[in-house]
């Protein structure tokens, strides 16, 4: 139902799409950020960027499953990294849980994030067939 494009003359990459077309009626979910919080508050992972990655994205999971998304649906995403974690770490394990979704992509290094401890933080948007 969505549309998402590599456009000619744009960098090929089987993680992301540069473009991201919702049709008319479909239903836009918005995803606040998510961080490596449990369902108490606590922060998962230490300064494990991996295990703090894998925390973010099963409660990228949870919000999108509560409004009737799945990463499937995802049209966008915004990837904000703590300045001097390993991307390279965290990477297989946000692309495993996505399952070969690849939506659109912005990835940011920040100085810090609202939660002390934080490395990573995703938010997204997602579409939805009526």
């Amino acid at each position: 139902m969505k549309s998402l494009l590599r456009p000619e003359g744009l960098v090929r990459s089987p993680a992301f799409s540069h473009v991201a077309v919702v049709p008319p009626g479909a239903a836009t979910v918005y995803v606040g950020g998510q961080n490596a919080v449990d369902g108490t508050g606590a922060l998962v992972g230490g300064d494990d960027a991996a295990a703090q990655t894998g925390q973010v994205m099963r409660n990228l999971h949870t919000a999108l499953a509560a409004a009737g998304a799945s990463v499937h649906d995802l049209v966008m995403m915004t990837i904000l990294v703590v300045d001097g974690v390993d991307v390279g770490a965290a990477y297989p394990v946000a692309a495993a849980e996505l399952g070969g979704a690849a939506p659109a992509v912005v990835v940011a290094r920040v100085a810090g994030l609202a939660v002390p401890g934080a490395l990573v933080e995703v938010s997204a948007v997602a579409a939805v067939a009526p």
